[in-house]
């Protein structure tokens, strides 16, 4: 593929991911102004740290090989960690119950994943701040609270998650993941990028078990 062919596809998924992140956001949160039921404040919460983990992921990527694409990724996850503010906003208004027992199982889940990604840490020696346990930390954010909220649903009910944020949360993952792989093959496998990589395979892997579970309660 030619660089300019490399910019054009690149352009196209940056306008889609901007698109579907203005229609995911509202849509969720038009949603939750009518019902929460099924929702977590975790799986929020844990979003908004797997969203700043990425920032920080894509920023050191552009530090380190400045790219049009490697900007672009940049632009969607500081639009994404807008959209998740407003979110819990709405939640924090609309939810009677702010705290569930499922969130206590998933700030569990979460504590010893990091535990894990802490004891690889100190046995390869390597510092938290390395892009490739970065990733695997965003995995845990992001994957394991989206089970939970499959969870969640599974018991109550999920007519709080919009049927937007379903479709759209399949597509805007896949197309950063498209955004990601370009960069990878216009640059290098570089860490920041494969810790990307990583925290983004296994959102898409807990959306197509939350969306299952959607489907079928």
């Amino acid at each position: 593929m030619t660089s300019r062919n490399q910019h054009l596809v690149g352009d196209v998924l940056f306008g889609l991911q901007m698109f579907f992140a203005l229609s995911m956001g509202f849509s969720q949160a038009w949603q939750m102004m009518h019902s929460t039921e099924g929702i977590i404040l975790t799986w929020f919460a844990f979003w908004g740290f797997f969203l700043l983990i990425n920032l920080k992921l894509s920023h050191q990527a552009h530090v380190v090989q400045p790219s049009r694409i490697t900007k672009q990724t940049l632009i969607v996850y500081a639009t994404w960690t807008v959209i998740m503010t407003l979110n819990i906003s709405v939640f924090l208004w609309r939810d009677d119950v702010l705290w569930k027992e499922v969130d206590t199982l998933t700030s569990t889940l979460a504590a010893i994943g990091i535990a894990v990604v802490f004891a690889v840490s100190v046995y390869q020696k390597l510092p938290l701040s390395d892009p490739i346990l970065r990733g695997y930390l965003a995995l845990i954010f992001k994957a394991m609270p989206q089970v939970t909220l499959a969870y969640s649903i599974w018991l109550d009910g999920g007519k709080g998650l919009s049927v937007v944020a379903v479709i759209v949360g399949h597509i805007t993952i896949c197309t950063r993941l498209g955004q990601i792989f370009l960069s990878l093959r216009e640059a290098s496998w570089d860490r920041n990028r494969i810790g990307s990589a990583i925290s983004e395979i296994g959102n898409e892997a807990s959306m197509v078990v939350l969306t299952i579970v959607w489907l079928v309660r």
